[in-house]
């Protein structure tokens, strides 16, 4: 086209500068903005090719996966059904849908099972759950003077878990069902007769009481709670710090060791050196460790 005389204003379609063309076909500003645009425009279109071989790809693969074939894996197997691969095992387990076990990694399942399965299975309705009556009740006292709560958390429970209750005659009845249920992992064990409180953890260890609570929560401590106040076991929190005494060892005498395991002296000595069983010294008897002694002359296991 020829140029024209007539000075044109236009804006680059790149940089969006205006700037004076002397053709009306001129879309940019310079060299540079062209060679951008021209750039730019081959990388879209690359872009937008590849996006479409990969959706067709894409779309082979999901029909080939979810075409009709004789034998498929359990994987391909839960995405026909469009179910989980758990879900398939569960129905083999069941005994609901047969499938072939070749070796301990490799498990194959038959299409016609599948479609055996399917057909087998008729839909039914599910029937309604029927509830059992409750028949036996908490008063908000008895709650109290059981668990050792105070009646504003018995109420706050009560919101909390949703337990069942009624109104007679003035009085509030829980389900003792469900007041049970949530307390079981509450129950104190009666073998724990020492405790601690909060107040006894952070003055003996130099806690905080957000460093307490987060302790026992992380050890799960058993607890008791008496009103508002909370004991936790001192054995297990001794045990979780470490401070617990060590377990009294036990020591043969050499007239013990011998008569135990009918040795002599000397192979006694032998053995006790080789697998380095400590001993000490009570005046002129020698005392060897008891525990590591046993595990030096144990018998061997077949």
């Amino acid at each position: 086209m020829t140029a024209s005389k007539v000075i044109i204003k236009k804006v680059c379609e790149w940089c969006g500068q205006e700037f004076i063309a002397w053709k009306v076909s001129t879309r940019f500003c310079s060299k540079q903005c062209n060679s951008h645009a021209y750039k730019d425009a081959i990388r879209k279109r690359v872009l937008l090719q590849t996006e479409r071989e990969t959706m067709e790809k894409a779309e082979k693969i999901a029909a080939s996966k979810t075409g009709y074939q004789d034998y498929m894996s359990i994987a391909e197997a839960a995405s026909l059904l469009g179910v989980t691969r758990m879900t398939v095992y569960n129905l083999i387990y069941s005994n609901v849908l047969r499938a072939s076990k070749i070796t301990s990694r490799l498990t194959f399942v038959r299409r016609c099972d599948i479609d055996a399965m399917l057909t087998n299975a008729n839909y039914t309705k599910r029937l309604k759950h029927e509830r059992k009556p409750i028949t036996e009740f908490y008063t908000t006292k008895e709650i109290q003077e059981k668990f050792g709560v105070s009646e504003a958390w018995v109420f706050k429970l009560a919101k909390e878990k949703k337990i069942p209750k009624i109104l007679h005659h003035g009085k509030t009845y829980w389900s003792k069902q469900h007041v049970d249920k949530h307390f079981a992992k509450h129950i104190e064990n009666n073998s724990i007769v020492e405790w601690y409180s909060v107040q006894d953890m952070m003055e003996k260890f130099n806690m905080t009481t957000s460093a307490v609570y987060c302790f026992v929560s992380k050890f799960s401590i058993p607890k008791k709670k008496i009103k508002t106040l909370v004991y936790y076991s001192k054995q297990h929190v001794d045990a979780a710090k470490g401070i617990n005494e060590p377990p009294k060892e036990e020591f043969y005498t050499m007239k013990e060791a011998v008569q135990h395991f009918g040795m002599t002296e000397d192979q006694i000595y032998k053995y006790a050196k080789k697998a380095k069983v400590s001993k000490h010294m009570e005046g002129r008897i020698v005392l060897m460790n008891k525990r590591e002694l046993d595990a030096a002359l144990a018998p061997p296991s077949i």
